[in-house]
Protein backbone atom coordinates (compact mmCIF):
# COMPACT_ATOMS: atom_id res chain seq x y z
CA UNK A 1 0.00 0.00 0.00
CA UNK A 2 1.44 3.53 -0.73
CA UNK A 3 1.61 5.62 1.79
CA UNK A 4 1.89 9.65 1.08
CA UNK A 5 5.07 11.58 2.34
CA UNK A 6 4.15 12.60 6.15
CA UNK A 7 1.27 10.16 6.84
CA UNK A 8 1.07 8.01 9.76
CA UNK A 9 0.48 3.94 9.12
CA UNK A 10 -1.21 2.32 12.11
CA UNK A 11 -2.96 -1.12 13.48
CA UNK A 12 -5.69 -1.40 14.13
CA UNK A 13 -5.88 -5.03 16.47
CA UNK A 14 -9.72 -5.85 16.84
CA UNK A 15 -10.67 -8.23 19.43
CA UNK A 16 -14.37 -8.29 19.36
CA UNK A 17 -16.68 -9.07 16.39
CA UNK A 18 -18.73 -6.64 14.64
CA UNK A 19 -22.43 -6.13 16.82
CA UNK A 20 -25.27 -5.94 14.07
CA UNK A 21 -25.96 -2.50 15.29
CA UNK A 22 -22.30 -1.14 14.50
CA UNK A 23 -22.11 -2.97 10.99
CA UNK A 24 -25.42 -1.14 9.85
CA UNK A 25 -24.63 1.87 11.71
CA UNK A 26 -21.17 2.34 11.13
CA UNK A 27 -19.60 -0.21 8.96
CA UNK A 28 -18.08 -2.20 11.57
CA UNK A 29 -15.93 -1.11 14.71
CA UNK A 30 -13.47 -0.22 11.91
CA UNK A 31 -14.53 2.95 11.47
CA UNK A 32 -15.63 3.73 14.66
CA UNK A 33 -11.97 3.64 15.58
CA UNK A 34 -10.85 5.39 13.07
CA UNK A 35 -13.44 8.43 13.04
CA UNK A 36 -12.61 8.63 16.77
CA UNK A 37 -8.98 8.34 16.41
CA UNK A 38 -7.22 9.11 13.05
CA UNK A 39 -6.33 12.29 10.95
CA UNK A 40 -6.19 12.98 7.43
CA UNK A 41 -3.79 11.51 5.37
CA UNK A 42 -3.60 8.59 8.10
CA UNK A 43 -3.34 4.79 6.87
CA UNK A 44 -5.10 2.42 8.95
CA UNK A 45 -4.60 -1.80 8.27
CA UNK A 46 -7.22 -3.98 10.19
CA UNK A 47 -6.45 -6.87 11.89
CA UNK A 48 -8.80 -9.11 13.36
CA UNK A 49 -7.03 -10.59 15.71
CA UNK A 50 -9.73 -12.57 17.51
CA UNK A 51 -9.88 -14.31 14.35
CA UNK A 52 -6.23 -15.29 14.34
CA UNK A 53 -5.11 -12.26 11.91
CA UNK A 54 -2.01 -10.84 13.15
CA UNK A 55 0.06 -8.30 11.46
CA UNK A 56 3.49 -10.26 9.97
CA UNK A 57 6.00 -9.98 12.14
CA UNK A 58 8.76 -8.56 9.54
CA UNK A 59 5.91 -5.75 9.05
CA UNK A 60 5.75 -4.47 12.63
CA UNK A 61 8.46 -1.44 11.75
CA UNK A 62 6.19 -0.02 9.15
CA UNK A 63 3.71 1.05 11.65
CA UNK A 64 4.16 4.18 13.72
CA UNK A 65 1.15 2.83 16.16
CA UNK A 66 -0.89 0.17 17.34
CA UNK A 67 -4.47 0.34 18.51
CA UNK A 68 -6.10 -2.56 20.54
CA UNK A 69 -9.61 -2.45 20.89
CA UNK A 70 -11.95 -3.98 23.65
CA UNK A 71 -13.60 -7.18 23.68
CA UNK A 72 -15.92 -9.48 25.44
CA UNK A 73 -13.12 -11.60 26.37
CA UNK A 74 -10.94 -11.69 29.30
CA UNK A 75 -7.69 -10.56 28.83
CA UNK A 76 -6.26 -13.00 31.55
CA UNK A 77 -7.71 -15.83 29.36
CA UNK A 78 -5.68 -18.43 27.44
CA UNK A 79 -7.20 -18.47 23.89
CA UNK A 80 -4.56 -19.12 21.80
CA UNK A 81 -5.57 -15.57 20.13
CA UNK A 82 -5.26 -13.69 23.52
CA UNK A 83 -1.52 -15.68 23.99
CA UNK A 84 -0.39 -14.49 20.80
CA UNK A 85 -1.72 -11.45 20.89
CA UNK A 86 0.71 -10.75 24.14
CA UNK A 87 3.47 -12.41 22.26
CA UNK A 88 3.54 -9.83 19.55
CA UNK A 89 2.49 -6.93 21.82
CA UNK A 90 5.86 -7.79 23.77
CA UNK A 91 7.86 -7.42 20.59
CA UNK A 92 6.25 -4.39 19.66
CA UNK A 93 6.93 -2.82 22.95
CA UNK A 94 10.27 -3.49 22.64
CA UNK A 95 10.34 -1.65 19.70
CA UNK A 96 8.86 1.13 21.43
CA UNK A 97 6.59 1.71 19.04
CA UNK A 98 3.06 4.15 20.16
CA UNK A 99 0.41 1.46 21.83
CA UNK A 100 -3.37 2.11 22.68
CA UNK A 101 -4.85 -0.52 24.53
CA UNK A 102 -9.02 0.27 25.21
CA UNK A 103 -11.12 -1.51 27.53
CA UNK A 104 -9.98 -5.33 27.29
CA UNK A 105 -6.71 -3.81 24.94
CA UNK A 106 -5.68 -2.03 28.31
CA UNK A 107 -5.48 -4.84 29.94
CA UNK A 108 -4.04 -7.40 27.79
CA UNK A 109 -1.56 -4.46 27.35
CA UNK A 110 -0.64 -4.58 31.17
CA UNK A 111 -1.02 -8.25 31.49
CA UNK A 112 1.73 -8.93 28.28
CA UNK A 113 4.16 -6.55 30.17
CA UNK A 114 4.09 -8.80 33.31
CA UNK A 115 1.06 -6.88 35.35
CA UNK A 116 -2.22 -8.52 36.98
CA UNK A 117 -5.83 -8.46 36.15
CA UNK A 118 -8.52 -9.94 36.89
CA UNK A 119 -12.54 -9.74 37.71
CA UNK A 120 -13.56 -6.50 39.29
CA UNK A 121 -14.48 -6.49 42.60
CA UNK A 122 -17.08 -4.14 43.16
CA UNK A 123 -18.60 -6.39 40.20
CA UNK A 124 -19.84 -4.38 36.81
CA UNK A 125 -19.06 -0.60 35.44
CA UNK A 126 -21.60 0.84 32.76
CA UNK A 127 -22.20 3.81 31.71
CA UNK A 128 -20.57 7.34 32.41
CA UNK A 129 -17.78 7.61 35.14
CA UNK A 130 -15.64 10.41 35.99
CA UNK A 131 -12.01 10.07 35.80
CA UNK A 132 -9.80 12.13 37.54
CA UNK A 133 -6.72 12.26 35.33
CA UNK A 134 -3.24 12.92 37.39
CA UNK A 135 -1.41 15.46 35.25
CA UNK A 136 1.19 15.67 37.75
CA UNK A 137 3.12 12.69 36.99
CA UNK A 138 5.42 13.69 34.73
CA UNK A 139 6.39 15.82 31.51
CA UNK A 140 6.46 13.13 29.26
CA UNK A 141 3.00 12.35 28.95
CA UNK A 142 2.53 15.76 26.72
CA UNK A 143 -1.09 14.18 25.79
CA UNK A 144 -2.63 15.30 29.12
CA UNK A 145 -0.85 18.99 29.38
CA UNK A 146 -4.04 20.95 27.75
CA UNK A 147 -4.52 23.43 30.08
CA UNK A 148 -8.17 24.07 28.84
CA UNK A 149 -9.41 20.86 29.96
CA UNK A 150 -10.57 19.61 33.32
CA UNK A 151 -8.45 17.08 35.78
CA UNK A 152 -12.20 15.46 35.71
CA UNK A 153 -13.33 13.78 32.78
CA UNK A 154 -16.46 12.11 32.11
CA UNK A 155 -16.25 8.52 30.20
CA UNK A 156 -18.29 5.67 28.78
CA UNK A 157 -17.67 2.78 30.76
CA UNK A 158 -18.55 -1.07 29.96
CA UNK A 159 -16.25 -3.77 31.98
CA UNK A 160 -16.42 -6.07 34.83
CA UNK A 161 -12.18 -6.68 34.58
CA UNK A 162 -9.96 -4.43 35.44
CA UNK A 163 -5.76 -4.35 36.25
CA UNK A 164 -5.10 -4.78 39.94
CA UNK A 165 -1.36 -4.22 39.51
CA UNK A 166 0.17 -2.32 36.35
CA UNK A 167 4.04 -3.82 34.70
CA UNK A 168 6.88 -2.38 36.54
CA UNK A 169 7.82 1.03 34.93
CA UNK A 170 4.18 2.00 34.37
CA UNK A 171 2.97 4.93 36.07
CA UNK A 172 -1.29 5.28 36.66
CA UNK A 173 -2.20 8.44 35.54
CA UNK A 174 -5.97 8.31 36.10
CA UNK A 175 -8.59 6.41 38.60
CA UNK A 176 -11.91 6.88 39.75
CA UNK A 177 -13.87 5.96 43.05
CA UNK A 178 -14.76 2.78 41.19
CA UNK A 179 -11.62 1.54 39.36
CA UNK A 180 -8.17 2.33 40.62
CA UNK A 181 -6.62 2.37 37.37
CA UNK A 182 -8.53 3.66 34.85
CA UNK A 183 -5.27 4.65 32.91
CA UNK A 184 -1.34 3.45 32.85
CA UNK A 185 1.32 4.80 31.02
CA UNK A 186 5.06 3.71 30.18
CA UNK A 187 7.30 6.29 28.80
CA UNK A 188 5.47 8.68 26.01
CA UNK A 189 4.93 5.17 23.97
CA UNK A 190 2.59 3.34 26.02
CA UNK A 191 -1.00 4.10 27.07
CA UNK A 192 -4.12 1.71 28.30
CA UNK A 193 -7.66 3.59 28.88
CA UNK A 194 -10.08 1.15 30.60
CA UNK A 195 -12.96 3.19 29.29
CA UNK A 196 -14.29 4.27 26.33
CA UNK A 197 -13.03 7.05 24.19
CA UNK A 198 -14.34 5.67 20.75
CA UNK A 199 -17.90 5.05 22.14
CA UNK A 200 -21.00 7.20 21.03
CA UNK A 201 -24.12 7.15 23.09
CA UNK A 202 -25.97 5.14 20.52
CA UNK A 203 -23.69 2.82 21.26
CA UNK A 204 -23.56 2.54 24.88
CA UNK A 205 -27.36 2.10 24.62
CA UNK A 206 -27.49 -0.68 22.45
CA UNK A 207 -24.94 -2.58 24.27
CA UNK A 208 -26.95 -1.79 26.94
CA UNK A 209 -29.72 -3.68 25.50
CA UNK A 210 -27.95 -6.34 24.30
CA UNK A 211 -26.67 -7.28 27.89
CA UNK A 212 -30.20 -7.02 29.03
CA UNK A 213 -31.32 -9.93 26.22
CA UNK A 214 -28.54 -11.80 26.87
CA UNK A 215 -29.81 -11.72 30.82
CA UNK A 216 -26.19 -10.33 31.97
CA UNK A 217 -27.73 -7.40 33.36
CA UNK A 218 -31.41 -7.14 34.98
CA UNK A 219 -34.19 -5.60 32.49
CA UNK A 220 -34.34 -3.10 35.66
CA UNK A 221 -31.10 -2.30 36.18
CA UNK A 222 -30.64 -1.46 32.17
CA UNK A 223 -33.95 1.21 32.34
CA UNK A 224 -32.46 2.82 35.39
CA UNK A 225 -28.70 3.19 33.33
CA UNK A 226 -30.62 4.70 30.19
CA UNK A 227 -32.54 7.24 32.12
CA UNK A 228 -30.06 8.28 34.41
CA UNK A 229 -26.99 8.58 30.82
CA UNK A 230 -29.91 10.86 29.14
CA UNK A 231 -29.06 13.74 31.37
CA UNK A 232 -25.49 14.24 31.11
CA UNK A 233 -22.80 13.71 28.35
CA UNK A 234 -19.62 11.76 28.43
CA UNK A 235 -16.45 14.33 27.68
CA UNK A 236 -16.00 12.19 24.59
CA UNK A 237 -13.98 15.38 22.69
CA UNK A 238 -11.02 15.62 25.19
CA UNK A 239 -10.80 11.74 25.27
CA UNK A 240 -10.21 11.78 21.57
CA UNK A 241 -7.93 14.56 21.67
CA UNK A 242 -6.01 13.15 24.37
CA UNK A 243 -5.87 9.69 22.00
CA UNK A 244 -4.66 11.16 19.06
CA UNK A 245 -2.25 13.54 20.95
CA UNK A 246 -0.58 10.35 21.91
CA UNK A 247 -0.69 8.41 18.95
CA UNK A 248 0.82 11.23 17.05
CA UNK A 249 3.36 11.72 19.74
CA UNK A 250 2.17 15.74 20.60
Amino acid sequence: MAIDCGSRRYAMLQAVQDSDYVEKVYGGYYNVYVQAFGEEGDVWDLFRVYEGDFPEFNDLHKYDGFVITGSPSDAYGNDYWILKLCFILQIIVGMEKKVLGICFGHQVLCRALGGRVGKSKTGWDIGYREVNLMKDVGGCYRYLDHHEMSSFLSIIEVHQDEVYEVPVGAEVIASSEKTRVEMFAIADHILGIQGHPEYTTDILFNLIDRLRDMDVIEKGLAEDLKCQLESAEPDQECWKMICRSFLKGK
